[in-house]
Formats: C-alpha cells, structure tokens, sequence
C-alpha cells in the first residue's frame, strides 16, 4: 500500500496546524459559527444532532494494521468505543468534542491518515473496490491511478470549492464493485487490442434527489491523459454549474441539461487547451507510485490444500462461511476474507467497536501482510489470507462477531446513520435495519433466497444508496410521521439500474413484513436460480403491487 513521503507529511501537518489556529478561534468567539463551517467542513467535521461527527478519510478503503489499530484508539479515547464504516469507505466518529479534534488529527497524521475533504464541495474521497490488486477477474490493478488522483485532487485550490461536493471511483474488474456508474465521474480501466491501458470515461451519475446514471463522455482515453481530462470535466463544471440551488447544482444536472453530445464537447474544447501540460502523467511517475502497490510475498501454495478440503467437508457451518464471506483471489492457495459488520440486530450496519478494529488489526498481521480494506457495503476485507488458515481464521472470528455468513444476503444491510445522528435525515434507519435483522435472522431462509442488497437512507441525500439496492428503503416525513418508500429492481455493477417505487409508502412498522411479501412474490415467480433482481425485470412491478397493496393488511405472517 501508498506510503506518505515528506510532502504528505509536510501538508497534512500545515493542515492540522491551520485547523488547530481555527479551532482555537472558534472556541474563543473570534469566529461565529456561520465563519466556522467551511473552515471545518473541509477538515471533515459536521455537527449533528447530538455532537459534533468527524469523518476520517480511508483513500480507496485500503488501510495498514497500524492505521487500523489507531482508528480503535480513537474510538476508545476520543469517542465511544466504535467508529462507522461508511459507503465511500471512509470512517465516522459520532461524538467527538470540539476541542479535541485538532489533537485527533494530530494523531492521525503521525499515522500518515487525515480528514481533508471528507466533506464541503471538493473532490471527495477517491474510491475502488475492495479486492483490488487480488481479484481473480481485475484487468488491471486501479490502484496506481486512484492514488495519482490522490494526489492530484488534494488541496488543488481550482477545485476547492466547486458548485458542490463531487465523487470518483475507478475499477478495473470483470464485475465492477464500487459502484462506478452512480458516481460524478465513473471510471474502467482496461487494456486495448496492444496492451495499452485505456479508461472509459463516464460522467454525470449520482444519486440523492434526482437519481442518475452517469454516461460514456471518452471511451477509449489513453490513461497518460487521466489528469488533464478530469481537469477539463472539472473546469466545465466549474464554470457552468449552478450556484443558485443546491438541488441543482450537481454536474449530473448540468449534464442532463446540456445533453452528453454537448456537455462532450465542452470537455474537448477545455482538454485540448491542457492536454499537454505538464499534468500529464509519465511512465516514470506511474511507475513510482505503482511500487508502492507491489505484489505482498505470497508462498508458493498448491490451489488445493487438503486439510482445508477436510475442513469443508467436516464443518457445515465453515463451508457455508467460505461460500459467502470469502472471494476467489489471483495466486493460488490465497482467498479474500470478508468480515461481516451486520451480526444482526445486535450491531448498527458499519459499526465496529474499538475492540473489534484492535482484534481485526492483529488478525491481519497474524494471517494476512498487515492490510485491511474497506467496502462500498460497510464491510471489511482481509484480502490475502492462506487457504489452510481460513478455518483457524474462522474460529477467531466468530466470538468477535465479524463471522455471520450473510455477505451478499438480505441482512447485509446498506444503512446510513439516519435520524439517531444526521440533522438531515427526515427518518432512523438504523430501528428498520435492526428490526429487518430480527425479523430475517433465519440463516437458512436467506441462502433459499440467495443475494438480495437491502439498501436503507434516512432521506433524499441517499447515503445508504438505495437507489440501486435490489430492495430500497428510503424515509419520508409525513406531517411528522417516519414513513417508508420501498422500491425494487435497483442494481449495482456494470449493468446498474435504479429500482423503481411500487407505491405508497409505509409505517416503519409494516416495513418487515412488505419486505417478506416481496421476496415470497419472487419466490413464487423466479426460474430455476434466477437471481432477485433478474426476476423482478423480468415480470416488472405488477406481480410484487398485487401482493403488496391486496387490501392492505398488515400482520404477522410468518411463526
């Protein structure tokens, strides 16, 4: 993984003395709150309902065991006892104190970690999936070229304060894994016919209030040019975007406007003015920054291991683990682990305590080469673990409870913190994820209905994504009331789709069960093994409203 040289380090601590001057200046009354909020936005700290939050970046989810072990400790000494693994693979500390925020960072940045632009109307957090550099499907290892962006995006005072925030993430696998097709800028790195690394260069996605797919702007960019074409995105966006409405102002508005023909257009004519500027990027550079991702020191492993097979054939509940919770990986005798954060109604979606982050810590230098990845989902990966270790693994897993076998299944819940801490959720989400755990906590029902993505927000600004969850939950107020609008058909992946509302909404009450009468419609209509998503577009919303909305009566069903 990337390594901090002296320029990082020199500018995260200017930052960190900056903030500590701006903190210091609040508390004394120098600055009102209206001057303050900017100032700390770009430092990644909200105030929230309760307390102020602070958002720590995790650049492409990838973080060492001794970065992992200082996250515990800010969980332990600054906040209280967890912190929240989020959609953009960053993590939240709920209820830090003002006054010790410039120290937090401080901590931070003597473990090469920070917080800036984790929020304001910047260049966000650059993300990739979680098994890059190990997925047995990747074309190309992404990242090289998201810490290029990295760098690149970090305090660029051109894009500092954009018409509003913007997000990037770039794959490189047969199946893309980090949602590429929702973000502002969408990114797939693949090889031409010569070997050449290309980018197809998609722009104008995002979810929240106007949910929108980004679109194809480039599709054969030769990767030396990466910078300067973002740049000419940027700088359209910067100059036409709008300033006036907030809910306007994203570029996937500004796109749907002009149309993708133009809004290309205007990009060319900016890229060709700095295409070749110094910008663009050298083999030599690429070079130097992909040393940094080299291959770990894997053993030379027969793909299979005996004692391992003995183990799937003696222990049900090991095999059924492996089957969910582990991803093939590119070196024989190695395995992906994922780690589930959803045990069920015990545990918030994301959460993971102090002591969890310590044990996780350890386990990766004891099994795996000291690295840790976070994904799109809010779950943690182990990406390099030897097959002959997974059961011992396993077995080390379960007390800490980061072993239920649900990945990819209906109570891997998608949730935003919702209304317990955000001042503008309009619901809780996480009561409903909770009170879905409980009511599917039945292990052998959801490997019945096999993967299905529940994906919940507590309003329009779809932190929980549930635009493209195969089931999504999003909260509405109703004259003060929490009530639930459910939609279905949504996806992720290179064929994303955004699911569609099957009609009025719900009391949080009755969520459970309207869940539970559309996965039964599906069971009833689906072929062979055909995947919930697959039969939903298949027979469309008609069957799943007939059941749904007969004469609406709600009640247990299910002993």
């Amino acid at each position: 993984m990337y390594n901090y040289d002296s320029f990082d380090r020199d500018l995260v601590q200017a930052r960190v003395d900056q903030f500590r001057d701006q903190v210091a200046r609040r508390l004394g009354g120098e600055l009102s709150e209206d001057e303050f909020v900017p100032l700390r936005l770009q430092n990644g700290v909200y105030l929230q309902r309760h307390a102020y939050m602070l958002r720590v970046a995790i650049p492409y989810g990838t973080l060492s065991s001794d970065q992992l072990r200082a996250l515990a400790r800010i969980a332990n000494d600054f906040d209280r006892g967890y912190g929240h693994f989020t959609t953009r693979q960053n993590i939240q500390f709920n209820w830090v104190k003002l006054e010790q925020v410039p120290d937090i960072l401080q901590f931070l940045a003597s473990r090469d970690m920070h917080a800036i632009q984790t929020s304001g109307n910047c260049v966000r957090n650059i993300t990739t999936e979680p098994f890059a550099g190990v997925a047995l499907d990747e074309v190309v290892d992404p990242r090289p070229l998201a810490e290029i962006m990295r760098q690149w995006s970090t305090v660029n005072p051109e894009f500092l304060f954009l018409p509003r925030k913007f997000k990037i993430a770039i794959s490189s696998s047969e199946y893309d894994r980090a949602a590429v097709r929702s973000h502002d800028i969408g990114l797939y790195l693949y090889r031409g016919d010569e070997g050449e690394m290309l980018l197809r260069v998609m722009v104008g996605g995002g979810l929240g209030r106007t949910p929108i797919l980004n679109q194809v702007v480039c599709e054969a960019l030769p990767w030396k040019h990466l910078l300067t074409y973002i740049e000419a995105i940027l700088r359209v966006y910067n100059r036409y975007g709008r300033r006036d409405n907030k809910y306007k102002s994203r570029i996937k508005i500004l796109v749907k406007a002009l149309g993708i023909d133009a809004f290309a257009k205007e990009v060319d004519k900016e890229w060709q003015q700095i295409r070749n500027s110094s910008a663009e990027l050298t083999m030599d550079e690429y070079s130097r920054v992909a040393s940094y991702f080299s291959a770990a020191p894997y053993e030379r492993l027969d793909a299979i291991d005996m004692e391992y097979g003995a183990w799937l054939a003696r222990d049900e509940s090991f095999s059924v683990w492996v089957g969910n919770n582990t991803r093939n990986h590119k070196v024989p005798g190695y395995a992906s682990v994922v780690l589930s954060t959803k045990p069920g109604a015990i545990a918030p979606p994301g959460d993971v305590t102090g002591t969890q982050m310590q044990a996780i810590a350890d386990l990766a230098d004891q099994y795996g080469f000291g690295e840790i990845r976070v994904t799109h989902e809010q779950n943690l990966v182990l990406p390099d673990i030897r097959k002959r270790d997974l059961y011992a693994l396993w077995n080390l897993l379960k007390p800490l409870n980061l072993a239920t076998p649900n990945i990819g299944l209906l109570t891997d819940v998608i949730a935003c913190p919702g209304g317990d801490f955000c001042t503008l959720a309009n619901t809780r989400s996480l009561p409903l994820a909770k009170a879905v755990q409980e009511r599917f906590e039945d292990l052998d029902y959801l490997h019945d209905i096999g993967s299905v993505s529940l994906n919940i927000s507590g309003c329009m600004n779809a932190c929980g994504h549930h635009h493209i969850g195969n089931i999504g939950i999003l909260g509405v107020n109703k004259n003060d009331e929490e009530f639930f609008q459910v939609t279905i058909g949504g996806d992720q992946g290179k064929d994303s789709r955004i699911g569609k509302i099957i009609g009025k909404a719900f009391r949080a009450e009755e969520v459970p069960e309207i869940i539970e009468v559309i996965l039964d419609t599906y069971l009833d209509y689906r072929e062979d093994e055909e995947p919930f998503v697959d039969t939903v577009h298949r027979i469309g919303l008609a069957p799943f409203k007939e059941r749904v909305y007969p004469t609406k009566t709600i009640g247990p069903t299910r002993s």
